[in-house]
C-alpha cells in the first residue's frame, strides 16, 4: 500500500529526541491533542503525530492509554502549581490586574486539558487523588494570599469562594475570549475584597 503525496506532506517530520526529552514532549503533545479534540481524541497515534515521533515511542513510554492520561494529568498539575491563578501579590493593586488574563492567553491548552480531565475524574476514581491534591494546593495559596491582603487570617470557606470566582473567570475567557473582561472582573473582585476588609475593620473598632 502506498501513501499519497498529500498525506505524506501533511504529516509532521519525525524528531530525534535526546534522552530524557521524549516523555515530556509526549505529555505536552497529549495536552494539545485533548485541548483541541477532547479526551476521545487522545490516542497513541494522535499524540505521536502531534509530537512528530514514531507511534512506537508513545507505547514505549506509557504502555497504555490509561497511563498516558494519568501522567499527562500529573504533568499538568505540576505545571499548574508553578503558575497558580492566584499568584503572590494578588491584592497589591490594579497594575497586577492583567496577570490572570495573560496567564490564560499564554497557555490555554493546559487549562482546557485540566478541565477535560476534571470531568473525566468523575468517571475514573483513580484520578481523584491527583485532582484533590491540586485543589488543596490552590485553596492553600488562596487562603495565604487573602490573609496577606486583608491583614488577618481568613477561613477556608472564603478562600474557596474567591478561588472559585477566579477559576470561573478562567473558564469564561477560555470559552468566550475577552481578556479585557477578565481584567475588569478581577479588579472588581479586588475592590470588593478591599471593601470587605474596610467594613470588617470598622466593625472591630
Amino acid at each position: 500500500m502506498t501513501v499519497s503525496a498529500d498525506a505524506a506532506k501533511s504529516r509532521k517530520p519525525r524528531k530525534r529526541m535526546h534522552y530524557g526529552e521524549g516523555r515530556e514532549a509526549l505529555l505536552k503533545a497529549a495536552v494539545r491533542v485533548v485541548a483541541r479534540g477532547g479526551l476521545r481524541s487522545l490516542t497513541y497515534r494522535a499524540v505521536a503525530e502531534e509530537a512528530g515521533v514514531a507511534h512506537s515511542l508513545v507505547v514505549h513510554h506509557f504502555g497504555s492509554r490509561a497511563a498516558l492520561i494519568e501522567e499527562a494529568l500529573a504533568h499538568t498539575v505540576q505545571t499548574s502549581m508553578s503558575h497558580s491563578i492566584l499568584e503572590p501579590g494578588f491584592g497589591e493593586g490594579a497594575h497586577d490586574s492583567r496577570g490572570l488574563s495573560e496567564m490564560v492567553s499564554a497557555d490555554p491548552d493546559a487549562r482546557v486539558f485540566k478541565y477535560e480531565l476534571l470531568l473525566e475524574s468523575r468517571r475514573r476514581p483513580e484520578l481523584q487523588p491527583q485532582v484533590r491534591a491540586m485543589y488543596d494546593e490552590y485553596f492553600a495559596v488562596a487562603q495565604r494570599e487573602l490573609s496577606h491582603m486583608l491583614g488577618a487570617d481568613v477561613d477556608k470557606a472564603l478562600a474557596r469562594l474567591v478561588f472559585a470566582a477566579l477559576e470561573g473567570l478562567v473558564m469564561h475567557q477560555l470559552v468566550l475570549g475577552e481578556p479585557e473582561a477578565t481584567d475588569a472582573a478581577l479588579e472588581s473582585l479586588r475592590s470588593l475584597l478591599r471593601h470587605f476588609d474596610a467594613v470588617s475593620d470598622k466593625a472591630g473598632e
